[in-house]
This record gives C-alpha cells, structure tokens and sequence, in this order.
C-alpha cells in the first residue's frame, strides 16, 4: 500500500511515496538500469548479502562521500557482500562519476526511468522525482535486516551502524 510521509531538504518540506519497510520485511525486487539497455534485479545478487545505498544524485557533496565511504568498505567485507548504490542520475552520469572518482566496488544503478526502485522501497521524493538518501541491508535471502531512511536529505546515513548491520550476516 503507498503512503505519503514528510521529510526534508534544507529544512523545507518534501513528500515520500511508497511504503514504510522495516526489518523483516521481504524486500521488493526492482529492476534497474545498469545503462540504456541492460538491467538488473535484485536476482541477480542472489544469495549474498545486500548493502544498499540509495542517494538523490551522485554529483552532490553527500551523495559522493556516502558513496566513496562503501566503495572503500567493500573490499574489507569479503565476497559474499555486494553494495548497490541507486540513484535516479543517468547511467551515463554514473559511468562518469565513477571513472572520475575511482569508485570501483559498487554496483551503481539508476532509478531513472520509472523511479520504481524509490517507490517500491518508500523513498522516492513526489516533488523531485529523485529517491531520499536512505540503506538498506538484506541478507542472503532477500529479508531486510536494516532500514535507515533519512529525514533530511542533506545529513549522511549512519555508516558504522549499517556496516555493523552487514556484518553481523556474514
């Protein structure tokens, strides 16, 4: 069932759409663009565990610290960890984005197209059509373990509490 509930941006008003998901939940599968053409489901990360690290847009100051913060995690988690970060920015910018900044251990995915990734998991913003800065941890069969939306968009997520969170299912 889709729910409005407020949050904020600079203090201002903004309106997330969808559902309010919670540890234990089954976490809705999405389908992402990898570039124009190619996709990818939450099947295709089948068995491991799932960090994910939604920011409105790669190319703004926390989006690009929350960002490089996972990147330089991930190779201390081994290899049945996977970190996905969503974004509603182009594939193109993504691409770019991360050839610039060496971010190479994440999977980044765009929620460009229908935003069906921030609707399904509760956070895409109704004014901006981008998807509120939030994490999502699932464990290898796809239940969700933590849930950290944010309700102002411009403070960063809490690290060390989502690592701990991956941590514990590996």
């Amino acid at each position: 069932m889709s729910q409005e509930r407020a949050a904020t941006l600079k203090g201002n008003p903004i309106t997330l759409i969808g559902p309010v998901l919670k540890a234990g939940d089954s976490a809705p599968d999405f389908t992402l663009n990898k570039n124009l053409l190619e996709t990818s489901s939450l099947s295709d990360y089948a068995g491991k565990v799932k960090l994910i690290s939604v920011v409105p847009s790669i190319d703004t100051g926390v989006c690009d610290a929350q960002t490089r913060r996972f990147n330089e995690e991930a190779s201390k988690l081994g290899d049945n960890v996977v970190i996905i970060t969503v974004s509603a920015d182009l594939p193109f910018a993504q691409a770019r984005w991360c050839a610039a900044a060496g971010v190479d251990r994440v999977f980044l995915l765009s929620d460009y197209k229908e935003n069906s990734f921030g609707k399904s998991y509760g956070v895409f913003i109704k004014e901006l059509h981008l998807d509120m800065r939030s994490i999502f941890v699932l464990d290898g069969n796809n239940q969700i373990t933590y849930v950290e939306v944010l309700n102002e968009m411009t403070e960063h997520p809490n690290y060390e509490t989502a690592l701990a969170a991956v941590k514990s299912l590996i």
